[in-house]
């Protein structure tokens, strides 16, 4: 999770580096109908947040149907809380992770229907890496038309 947001994964690709060149206007901008950059990165962290939540004792209360519910960004200073969120809730998923006993990883995520701990924790950060992809073409995309 740390090298998939800050650096050093083998892809060679991360989220922090993607997105700390793109001012406001290019995070939020529409390219041919595809999501904003800034959609796409609430959108990765919405589900990071969730499955904290549930690792810190709470319930599961995030829902697909959310996952796109962006609150409005209308200058940088959005821009950057969002970033900032993004990363730091990246950490706390980390630190939460290497703190789980080996055990629990097959254990049944909150219900069976969900799979275990282990498929839901490498499931989120396979859908980071896909939606990092989808960011990196959006940004040459938005910065070179």
């Amino acid at each position: 999770m740390r090298e998939l947001h800050t650096g050093g994964n083998m892809a060679g690709s991360d989220l922090q580096h993607k997105i700390a060149d793109i001012t406001w206007e290019q995070a939020i901008a529409k390219v041919h109908g595809l999501n904003s950059i800034a959609l796409l990165t609430y959108h990765v962290n919405y589900y990071v947040a969730g499955l904290i939540g549930v690792m810190e004792g709470g319930p599961l209360t995030i829902r697909d149907m959310y996952s796109y519910d962006m609150p409005s960004i209308t200058g940088p200073e959005d821009w950057e809380r969002l970033r900032t969120k993004t990363l730091e809730d990246a950490e706390t998923f980390a630190r939460l992770v290497e703190q789980m006993p080996d055990s629990r990883l097959y254990e049944s995520f909150i219900d069976g229907k969900y799979g275990t701990w282990y498929r839901n924790l490498t499931g989120v950060l396979e859908h980071t890496h896909y939606h990092l992809g989808q960011i990196a073409i959006i940004k040459k995309m938005v910065l070179h038309g």
